[in-house]
C-alpha cells in the first residue's frame, strides 16, 4: 500500500472522484494549538505532493481562513489541475472587532468571528469566499461542516442545524452546485457517524469526512453506518486515524483521546494493543493508520503534518509491512471487533 495508491469515491456518478489512499488534512496548517511557520507550512505541503499524495482537505474554520490561503499558494505550485481539493461550508466568517475573534483551538488568526449558517444563502457565501481564499475557480468535493453533538453541544442543536441544513436551502445549494458541475461531489465532515447516518436518511451524499471514530479503538460504526455506505457507495475520508494523538504516541502521559485526556480505561485499552504490537515488531502508529484502510467504504486516510519531516513519516508509515497475524492476535484478545475488516 502506497500513499499514491488510488480509489473512487463516487464511483456511480458520472463525474467520480479519484482520491490517494492517503491525503493531506488542513487543520495543523490553520495553526491548530501552535503556531506554524509559512516556509514549514509549504514544506509540509509541497513534501505531500511529491510523494504522490493529491487529495487536499481543508475548511474556513481552519485558522479562520489562514490554512486556506496557504493551500492556495501551494495550488498555485502544483496547478489546480493536478489535485482534488475539498473544503467546506457552515461557517462563515466576518470581519470582528478584536474581542470578537473566535479562534477556537487555533492561534495566531487573522481578525475574524464565526458564524454557523446552513442555509442556501450561507452555503453560496461560504463557497465563494473559499475560493476566493484558495484562488481557485472551484473545489471537487464540498463538505457540510460540523453539525454533529460535539460540535453543536447538544443533539437539540446538533438537530436544529441539520434542519436549517434542509428546510433553510443549504442541502439545495448544494445539489445545484453539484448539478452544474462546480463541484463533483457532496457530503459532510463531522466527528460522529451517527449525524452521517442521519443525513443518508435525508439526502443523497457522495461521501463523508469522519474525524476518528472508525479506529484502533472504535468501531461501533460497523454495526449500521459502515454497511449503509457500503451498500450506497458512500465513501469514507477518514480524518483523525490516530483518536487525536493517543495511537501515535502511545500511552504516555498526558497522552490525548477525543481532543481530551485519555481516560484510564482507555490508556489501558492502547497498552495492550502495544503489547501485541510490539510482539509482531509493528509500531503501534503504523497499525492505527493502516488498519482504517482496510475497510472498503474507507477510501482515504488524511494525517495531518507541520513539516515535511512528519509527512514523509506518515507516507512511510503506509509503505512498512503488517503481519497479517496482527491483526488476527488483536481479534483473539478481543482488542478489535471480529467482524473489523483488514488490510490484505
Amino acid at each position: 500500500m502506497r500513499a499514491s495508491d488510488t480509489t473512487l469515491l463516487n464511483q456511480r456518478t458520472q463525474r467520480p472522484v479519484e482520491l490517494t489512499r492517503m491525503g493531506f488534512g488542513g487543520a495543523p496548517l490553520g495553526n491548530l494549538y501552535r503556531k506554524v511557520e509559512e516556509v514549514d507550512a509549504q514544506a509540509a505541503l509541497q513534501a505531500a505532493f511529491d510523494a504522490g499524495v493529491r487529495y487536499f482537505d481543508t475548511a474556513p474554520q481552519y485558522g479562520l481562513g489562514r490554512s486556506e490561503h496557504r493551500f492556495g499558494v501551494a495550488i498555485d505550485r502544483f496547478g489546480r489541475d493536478n489535485i482534488q481539493l475539498s473544503t467546506k461550508i457552515g461557517r462563515l466568517l466576518l470581519d470582528s472587532e478584536p474581542h470578537e475573534v473566535t479562534p477556537e483551538a487555533f492561534v495566531d488568526v487573522p481578525q475574524k468571528r464565526i458564524v454557523f449558517d446552513y442555509t442556501y444563502d450561507g452555503v453560496m457565501r461560504s463557497y465563494e469566499a473559499s475560493r476566493a481564499r484558495l484562488g481557485v475557480t472551484h473545489a471537487d468535493i464540498l463538505l457540510i461542516h460540523d453539525v454533529d453533538v460535539f460540535s453543536q453541544g447538544s443533539q437539540e442543536a446538533s438537530d436544529a442545524k441539520v434542519r436549517e441544513l434542509f428546510d433553510g436551502g443549504g442541502y439545495r445549494a448544494l445539489s445545484e452546485l453539484k448539478d452544474a458541475g462546480e463541484i463533483a461531489a457532496i457530503g459532510a465532515g463531522v466527528n460522529e457517524w451517527q449525524v452521517c447516518e442521519r443525513l443518508l436518511g435525508l439526502g443523497d451524499f457522495d461521501g463523508f469526512l469522519l474525524a476518528g471514530r472508525y479506529t484502533l479503538l472504535e468501531q461501533e460504526a460497523l454495526d449500521s453506518f459502515l454497511p449503509l455506505c457500503e451498500k450506497r457507495d458512500v465513501g469514507i475520508i477518514l480524518g483523525g486515524p490516530y483518536n487525536s494523538g493517543i495511537l501515535a504516541t502511545g500511552a504516555i502521559e498526558e497522552a490525548k483521546y477525543n481532543y481530551a485526556a485519555a481516560p484510564d480505561d482507555i490508556m489501558e485499552r492502547v497498552r495492550s494493543i502495544e503489547a501485541i504490537c510490539a510482539d509482531h515488531h509493528t509500531r503501534l502508529i503504523t497499525a492505527a493508520i493502516q488498519f482504517v484502510l482496510g475497510h472498503p467504504a474507507v477510501k482515504t486516510v488524511i494525517p495531518g503534518a507541520v513539516s515535511a519531516a512528519q509527512v514523509e513519516a506518515n507516507v512511510a508509515l503506509l509503505d512498512t509491512s503488517v503481519p497479517a497475524s496482527l491483526w488476527s492476535d488483536l481479534k483473539s484478545a478481543g482488542l478489535l471487533r471480529a467482524d473489523a475488516p483488514t488490510p490484505g
